[in-house]
């Protein structure tokens, strides 16, 4: 074996960071090179699969003794950009500084790449094989952006190359506590994202003259002065699971349990419980005139609205419009997508449990719903597959790694990808079994 076939997660996480695959735009073709010749070295089927030439997919197999369900590790390689000025260190360099794992992707999400990677060549290497079904590793590009590239694509262009059953992504895993309980997070998850714009018209003037005009601008100042409430807050199974759980009690009503989560854990309560918890709605952009001296004829506010899984584009304007009423606007929709989730439990869900337990003893999984988005929609969208957020990690917490996805200074500790590496080894032999 090479080299690199026989890396631990921590030092193939150094080396894919210092592949730079910022989106826009990607380059992820040079670093998945890297992984496809590592995992044919080790033994799996590989693919290079690509909308076009510049952003391809590598999807590998490992195939079974036997038919059964197909397990798929999913990841992305691509990353937000960086700006060098705004970091200590290089966020290309992949150094190990005091236990941490520097760099652009450290979080999110080529430890999880890494990490699934490491684990599949060292399950080959061993010569394991599943005994029923196939283990399969989708490393994709284009997440940052949307998917149009990469697992939107493949889902919904090559389903046969990527069909699966249960799938492990990005999305959750941090360690929490709470009440003197230990929990893994788990997302069975994701909201949609129904972003829309308030758009007003009127009549262009001169501003030295402000009765002349009719000021679209003007008109929106009602809506985005309601901006400030929330539409009111509505349980889910998802969301009573999730309080049941945490507060080892079923609540009385929402504002309760999230003031009894806020008062122990008001980081808690503002990561997790709180988005979970309904609607919410945030204005993001507002655009007027084009001159500082033009009284606006055309005015818009762009609102990033995120809904519960399954909510639809009428019930979510019914809830935008219990905040901001009717005025003289019209709401538009930009590129809606509902979100989606998985039930919680069967063979994935009790291997999850089981493994927690067994490193942490006595830590539970605490199932949630993500308030952002992950490839791991396409995968539920298309095959019904039983998708679960989860790469654990207990030496960091909810307070450093929140602030540092998509931020300066990105890093990981190295016990930590340790911790994903042991996941992602035990859990394939676990749910498919070792062929004799």
């Amino acid at each position: 074996m090479g080299y690199w076939a026989s890396m631990r997660a921590p030092e193939l996480l150094q080396r894919l960071i210092r592949f730079n695959t910022v989106n826009p735009p990607g380059n992820e073709g040079e670093a998945l090179s890297f992984l496809r010749g590592l995992l044919d070295e080790a033994g799996w089927q590989t693919e290079i699969l690509a909308k076009v030439p510049e952003r391809p997919n590598l999807v590998a197999r490992l195939s079974g003794a036997a038919p059964g369900p197909t397990l798929a590790l999913i990841s992305h390689v691509d990353t937000v950009p960086a700006d060098p000025d705004e970091w200590t260190r290089d966020p290309w360099s992949g150094e190990v500084v005091e236990g941490y794992v520097w760099g652009r992707g450290a979080l999110d999400m080529k430890d999880q790449v890494a990490s699934e990677t490491a684990a599949c060549l060292a399950l080959a290497e061993s010569g394991w094989r599943p005994a029923g079904g196939d283990l399969l590793l989708v490393v994709a590009a284009d997440e940052e952006t949307g998917a149009h590239f990469g697992a939107k694509w493949l889902c919904e262009v090559m389903p046969d190359k990527v069909r699966c059953d249960w799938v492990v992504n990005e999305g959750a895993g941090e360690m929490v506590e709470f009440g003197g309980r230990k929990f893994f997070t788990l997302s069975v998850g994701e909201k949609g994202t129904f972003r829309f714009t308030i758009r007003a018209s009127g009549t262009a003037g001169h501003g030295s003259i402000p009765g002349v005009g009719d000021n679209a601008l003007l008109k929106l100042a009602p809506a985005l002065a309601a901006l400030h409430r929330q539409p009111p807050r509505e349980s889910t199974p998802d969301t009573d699971r999730f309080l049941e759980r945490l507060l080892g009690h079923v609540p009385e009503d929402l504002d309760t349990a999230l003031a009894e989560i806020r008062e122990a854990d008001e980081l808690l309560a503002d990561l997790l419980a709180d988005p979970m918890l309904g609607v919410t709605l945030a204005p993001t952009m507002a655009k007027a005139s084009s001159r500082e001296n033009v009284i606006p004829s055309k005015a818009e506010i762009v609102v990033d609205c995120r809904t519960p899984p399954g909510m639809t584009g009428e019930e979510a304007l019914e809830r935008i419009e219990r905040v901001i009423g009717r005025g003289e606007w019209e709401i538009t929709f930009n590129d809606p997508v509902a979100g989606n989730r998985s039930d919680y439990g069967g063979p994935l869900a009790e291997a999850l449990e089981e493994w927690s337990d067994m490193i942490e003893p006595g830590a539970g999984v605490l199932p949630l719903v993500m308030p952002g988005f992950s490839d791991s929609h396409w995968f539920r969208k298309a095959f019904g597959a039983t998708v679960y957020g989860f790469c654990p990690q207990s030496a960091m917490g909810l307070a450093e790694t929140k602030q540092l996805v998509h931020g300066a200074n990105e890093r990981v500790a190295v016990a930590d990808v340790e911790l994903m590496e042991n996941l992602f080894t035990w859990l394939p032999p676990r749910l498919l079994g070792t062929a004799r």
